[in-house]
């Protein structure tokens, strides 16, 4: 794979992230607000995907996942396949903030994250408290025999 030059290389990576954006046209509906303003509905023709590696590397028109990585790491411009990958890390980051992250998770350690360079995960002892029981009043009945009337 060769690329002319940096600018041709992010003019491809830029498309790539313009595309998996989706597109959508606006339909008007035939309801009006109540100012008598016509209504819209965003109609989607091609839904927005998600950011992947795998997807840029056909974007660019390589053969293999391999054959991309080995260009990142060896190729005359391969520092800007480096920034693609942060982009796309950076998506996979975002995720970590919702309530369920695993997925993103996955997918940032496949992107070359650890816990030990990047923490994915809080650390757990940060997490623990402890309960200290102070017995007050009458103890709690364990059964039929303890309670006195």
């Amino acid at each position: 794979m060769k690329f002319i030059s940096t600018r041709q290389l992010r003019h491809l990576t830029t498309a790539y992230f313009s595309y998996i954006k989706g597109s959508f046209h606006f339909e008007q509906l035939p309801a009006t607000t109540a100012r008598g303003k016509a209504k819209q509905q965003k109609v989607w023709d091609r839904q927005p995907e998600p950011p992947t590696l795998t997807g840029l590397a056909l974007h660019l028109g390589f053969d293999s996942l391999a054959e991309f990585e080995a260009y990142e790491q060896k190729g005359e411009l391969s520092s800007e396949l480096k920034r693609a990958r942060l982009l796309i890390a950076a998506e996979y980051e975002k995720r970590l903030h919702q309530p369920s992250p695993t997925g993103a998770i996955f997918a940032l350690k496949t992107l070359g994250w650890n816990e030990h360079d990047h923490p994915v995960d809080n650390d757990q002892s940060s997490k623990t408290f402890t309960i200290n029981m102070v017995d007050t009043g009458v103890p709690i009945a364990r059964n039929e025999k303890d309670v006195k009337l």
